[in-house]
Formats: structure tokens, C-alpha cells, sequence
């Protein structure tokens, strides 16, 4: 197996490659080199932190820890999602719902598989990856939904007039909202291979494991990635369109 280490001199002359997003930024006058700054260095400093406080983990191998990291991974993911639902009622409940959900089944069912081992080194990577996928899904699933309920208000509200429930008036938004959560997830599944090499399976190439071994890891987190995006997306729309309408089904929002 080969190791791939990434000296401190390589790592500060890569550093110049941001040079290229602040010259853009500037020329182009957009005003986010602040910004491009403030990322990188919070990208440095939260990598490096990570890094050390998943290094003590691995090594002690200890289930509460690797639990405690699993729920830290998960409730910030799910604030994140919920930051992005534009005032919906109970977002962030309903956010870590649908990220809990989809984590324990993805987590049981890859380990109960033996696809992995619940350790450390193992679990909390796939978390990380359940976890964020299901950030961003959750993301364009509440900007759908919100634009659908603003957009075809008047619809829903005469389904509602001919005697339509809550769910029937607006199920129509929920499909569209499903679906623009899942879409970038298949359409990564369509290209994987031909467009782009994986992250993971870049990664396993890198450190030397057999192509066909690294593949076969991918191909999991495909299969892994589709079911966790339509876990999440249809929980959160099932449980956030109630936000829109009050007790006496009525829109209450826009």
C-alpha cells in the first residue's frame, strides 16, 4: 500500500492556488474576496482541529465517543439544513429527524451487512457522508417546497374550496420537492466514472488499495447515497407542509 504524504512546503505552495479566486473576484469586482478568505482559513483551522480530535478518537476506539460524534456530525448538519428552510415551523426538529432517520438505517444496515465495522475509523467518515448529503438534499427539498407553496398558492387554496385535505391540495409540491432533493444524487449515479472519480474512491486509489476493491466501495456509496437522499426528503416534506397551512387547514404562509 502506498503512502501518500502531503509535505508542510506542498501544502503552503497549493495554498497559492486560492490567489486565483481573489484575482477573479477582484477583476470581476463581485466583492468576495473577504469572504474567500474567511473560508479558507476556517476551512484550515476546522480541518486541523478535526483532524487531531479524530486522531485521539481512532485511538482510544471507545463507542461513546464515536456515539458522541456521530450525534455532534448530525445536529450540526441538521442546524445547517434548517438554516436553509426559510423560517419553516419546527425546521430544525424536522431537519434532525429526517437526518437521524436516514443515518441509523444507512449505519445499521452497511454494518449489519458487514460492509464495515462500527469502529471510529470507519463509522463516523460514512456519518460525515450521510450527514451531508442529506444537508444538501434537505436544502433544495425546503427551497422547493417554499417556492412551490409561494408560487401556486392560488392552486392550492381552490383544491382546498372543492373540498381537497392539507396533503391532497399540495401533494403535487411534495412530488416536485422529492424530487428536486433527489435529482443531484441521480444524476451523480448517471456520471460516476465516466465524468468524475468519487471521492472515496479516489481516495482508497490514492492509498494504494486495487482499483476493483476501491470501485466496489464506490458502487456502496452510490446504493448508499440514493437511499439516504430519499429517506431525508421524503420525511422532512411530509412532516414541514403542515407548517404551511393552520388548524383549520387554511394557508398561513405567503
Amino acid at each position: 500500500m502506498n503512502n501518500i504524504d502531503i509535505s508542510n512546503s506542498s501544502l503552503f505552495l497549493t495554498a497559492g492556488l486560492i490567489f486565483i479566486s481573489l484575482a477573479v473576484g477582484w477583476y470581476e469586482k463581485l466583492k468576495i474576496n473577504k469572504s474567500i478568505i474567511y473560508a479558507a482559513l476556517r476551512a484550515v483551522v476546522q480541518l486541523f482541529v478535526v483532524g487531531y480530535v479524530l486522531k485521539y478518537v481512532f485511538a482510544i476506539d471507545n463507542w461513546i465517543l464515536t456515539f458522541t460524534l456521530m450525534v455532534i456530525i448530525i445536529v450540526n448538519s441538521s442546524i445547517n439544513a434548517s438554516n436553509r428552510s426559510d423560517g419553516l415551523k419546527n425546521g430544525l426538529w424536522i431537519s434532525l429527524a429526517a437526518i437521524s432517520s436516514s443515518t441509523i438505517i444507512v449505519i445499521g444496515v452497511i454494518t449489519l451487512s458487514g460492509a464495515i465495522k462500527f469502529v471510529p475509523s470507519q463509522v463516523i467518515p460514512f456519518t460525515g457522508m450521510i450527514a451531508s448529503n442529506s444537508m444538501v438534499a434537505l436544502g433544495l427539498c425546503y427551497r422547493n417546497m417554499n417556492a412551490g407553496f409561494h408560487d401556486r398558492r392560488q392552486q392550492v387554496m381552490e383544491k382546498l374550496a372543492l373540498g381537497a385535505d392539507v396533503s391532497t391540495s399540495c401533494k403535487d409540491i411534495l412530488r416536485d420537492s422529492i424530487k428536486t432533493g433527489l435529482q443531484p444524487t441521480i444524476d451523480t449515479a448517471k456520471t460516476v466514472g465516466l465524468v468524475a472519480l468519487p471521492g472515496m474512491m479516489s481516495g482508497l486509489i490514492l492509498a494504494g488499495v486495487d482499483p476493483v476493491h476501491a470501485i466496489k466501495y464506490q458502487i456502496m456509496v452510490i446504493f448508499m447515497l440514493l437511499g439516504i437522499t430519499a429517506i431525508t426528503t421524503i420525511i422532512a416534506c411530509y412532516l414541514g407542509y403542515r407548517s404551511f397551512y393552520n388548524s383549520r387547514m387554511q394557508l398561513t404562509r405567503f
